[in-house]
């Protein structure tokens, strides 16, 4: 399975608005601007994590999304489950959006089945236990940089000498 962007987005909109939980609430267009979404897909997006039930929302100047629930609480399997309706890549093996195989003879002893009924547990395992919580505690340890004017120098295969312009930011 790969996750459609606007999965991908709610994701990236989320662990923002986790960053900020319980600072109030970020307008649609800080979020689109700081995490380089387009605002018109944004805004649906939001609407529909206020749907349901992820995020809150004020109105006017000071108004914006906030979450509902605690980071903690939030998980990506909630998200893509939410976005994309299933985990699984075949619905044979789906919790919730389950289907007959219509290539299989017997389920029950169908070795392709079993392999991805693992793969769709394993998946889901990864996805429950990790949080808007993990998210931004991993995003925290990782060092963001950009260009700037610290100069270190390199040697590429073909023995030229290149010059690398790095800035880090804290």
């Amino acid at each position: 399975m790969i996750l459609s962007k606007k999965t991908r987005y709610a994701i990236v909109a989320l662990t923002r608005l986790a960053r900020e939980y319980g600072k109030g609430p970020i307008q649609i267009r800080e979020i689109a601007e700081g995490e380089k979404i387009p605002q018109s897909f944004l805004e649906n997006i939001l609407l529909d994590l206020k749907k349901a039930g992820i995020l809150g929302s004020n109105l006017g100047k000071s108004g914006g999304y906030y979450l509902l629930k605690r980071p903690e609480d939030v998980s990506l399997a909630d998200v893509v489950r939410h976005f994309e309706g299933t985990i699984s890549l075949m619905y044979c093996v789906s919790e919730n959006s389950y289907r007959p195989c219509e290539f299989c003879k017997d389920e029950t002893t169908c070795q392709i089945r079993n392999v991805f009924k693992e793969i769709r547990d394993n998946t889901n395992s990864v996805l429950a236990r990790t949080t808007l919580k993990e998210l931004i505690k991993t995003n925290a340890k990782s060092p963001k940089s950009k260009v700037k004017s610290q100069k270190s120098t390199g040697e590429s295969k073909s023995g030229t000498v290149t010059e690398i312009r790095r800035e880090d930011t804290k």
